[in-house]
């Protein structure tokens, strides 16, 4: 994974990863919808889901300062 330091870079990556995060939870949802659904690409787009929901977070994470105690 490509190093980024900027809060802005940081920040830029949030958004991205928050909107595929958002156009991925609506593509399952329509999908569950469907009664000829692809079970087997609605888990991976599941799954796909939660790892951009551990990145966001791991990202989040990153924008919080180190505070040596």
């Amino acid at each position: 994974m490509v190093m980024m330091t900027g809060i802005s870079e940081i920040q830029a990556r949030l958004t991205e990863l928050r909107e595929e995060h958002r156009d991925l939870d609506q593509a399952i949802a329509r999908m569950a919808d469907s009664p000829s659904a692809n079970q087997l690409q609605l888990v991976r787009l599941k799954k796909r889901k939660l790892r951009l929901r551990d990145q966001i977070a791991y990202w989040e994470s990153r924008l919080i300062p180190d505070l040596d105690a």
